[in-house]
């Protein structure tokens, strides 16, 4: 179905395109940044621990396109599966991957930039059920406006009883949204510890989220704001849907307790203020989101139940494009709703291969393993222009989390050249999707370096 939609920096976009070709108080003020971004850095520091740790990485699949989605069963007896950008879905188990693709939708997946077969997760019970959802781009599909550009689709499909083919024909579609940019797709799912499913969208694609498809808001400081709006569409939030019921005509059911229901504001939404949440997960029950940046900072949102994250008033800590900027939305905007800030912030370098800089925020995960141990409680996550790096933060109290580079052993880092995503599995190991010197397409488990 069609929910109704209303008549930066293009890093990733950019790069998609060329690889594709070959708190509260209405009244108060947050300031802007006094000093250049490349003097920026992040507060606080990092045990000893932290710093002196290497990583390295061991190979689990080698695959012939972008990796981005790795779903891994809860229990044992079906392979793990990996998503490729260009609409293949492949299985893997002890022996390497399968022959035979798990799910092919090369026909019907639009690649784009930043489009593709962009999301991938299984049924809490898919052991019983064989259930799995998918997020891709497809051509405009009826109910998207002319002169949009394409439309984002999820769906859900069942696979064989053993796991080795996801039926086609078993297609149902639950939500289509129309895109009327080609970026800020966003693309990840993931299901909550409360069973429910949390799918991201960005905030439609337009520079400064304004112009064609773009909401009013209540901002004056810039035109459009669909992170700012709740009620034209579903754009620049995260959605939580129930994918096991049914309210009305709706293909899912609306969680009860779903910030807007009964509020105005489309019912879907869970929070809200975000440029492009490409990334998203779960660690120890709490959500967080990497939302990439459009000038000068990434972020990774720590979210909760109808929380506004800011954009596009603010960048990260700091105001967009004005020298103050509100802390807060007006009274009359759900009671006046504090905008909510980042716990990890790091400055968009431009490219630059500085520690502590990037160019698109990958989301990652507190660390729960034990095959390393000095990470254990620290968020690991990555930028999309990795450049043989990783990155680590310590949660701290203050809500700032210090970001410091994780090394990466010296023999592994040309196998990180761009990272994707990461997926954990139900021991707390993290895997890690890229793409290395020469092309070279793979997904890494996570382990001590030498």
């Amino acid at each position: 179905m069609t929910r109704p939609v209303s008549g930066r920096r293009r890093v990733l976009g950019a790069l998609l395109a060329a690889s594709a070709t070959g708190l509260a108080g209405c009244s108060s003020v947050i300031s802007a940044p006094k000093r250049r971004v490349s003097e920026a850095t992040p507060a606080g520091g990092t045990p000893a621990s932290a710093r002196d740790v290497v990583v390295g990485l061991e190979r689990v699949a080698t695959v012939p396109d972008w990796p981005l989605a790795f779903a891994i069963p809860p229990a044992g007896g079906y392979p793990r599966y990996v998503a490729l950008r260009r609409g293949l879905v492949l299985a893997l188990d002890s022996d390497g991957l399968r022959e035979t693709p798990f799910l092919d939708l090369r026909e019907v997946v639009s690649t784009g930039i930043e489009q593709g077969l962009l999301g991938l997760t299984l049924h809490p019970d898919f052991e019983a059920n064989r259930r799995l959802f998918v997020r891709y781009s497809a051509p405009s599909r009826e109910g998207t406006p002319a002169n949009y550009d394409h439309t984002e689709v999820l769906a859900e499909f069942r696979a064989t009883e053993d796991g080795s083919r996801a039926l086609v024909e078993s297609e149902r579609t639950l939500l289509e949204v129309p895109e009327p940019h080609a970026p800020h797709n966003a693309g990840d799912l993931a299901f909550g510890p409360d069973g429910y499913l949390y799918v991201p969208l960005g905030d439609g694609g337009g520079e400064n989220d304004a112009g064609r498809g773009h909401a009013e808001d209540w901002y004056a400081g810039l035109p459009g704001g669909n992170g700012q709006d709740v009620s034209a569409n579903l754009l620049g939030s995260v959605l939580r849907i129930d994918v096991d019921s049914r309210s009305g005509d709706l293909p899912y059911g609306i969680p009860r307790d779903n910030p807007l229901v009964g509020r105005a504001g489309l019912d879907e939404q869970f929070a809200w203020g975000f440029r492009n949440p490409w990334r998203l997960g779960f660690s120890g029950g709490r959500l967080f989101v990497g939302d990439v940046g459009q000038e000068h900072y990434e972020e990774v949102d720590l979210v909760e139940r109808g929380g506004n994250y800011g954009w596009n008033v603010m960048e990260g800590r700091h105001c967009y494009l004005r020298d103050a900027c509100p802390q807060s939305a007006p009274p009359d905007v759900r009671g006046g709703e504090p905008l909510r800030l980042p716990v990890v912030e790091y400055p968009n370098g431009k490219g630059s291969n500085a520690p502590e800089s990037g160019s698109a925020v990958v989301c990652g995960y507190l660390y729960d393993g034990s095959a390393l141990p000095a990470l254990v409680g620290r968020f690991v996550f990555a930028d999309w222009l990795a450049m043989g790096r990783l990155f680590v933060a310590t949660p701290e109290s203050d809500g700032r989390w210090p970001v410091r580079a994780l090394e990466v052993a010296a023999s592994d880092r040309s196998a990180l050249q761009r990272v994707y995503a990461f997926e954990r599995d139900p021991e707390g190991e993290l895997f890690v999707l890229a793409t290395g010197q020469g092309e070279a397409h793979g997904v890494f488990e996570l382990v001590e370096g030498g």
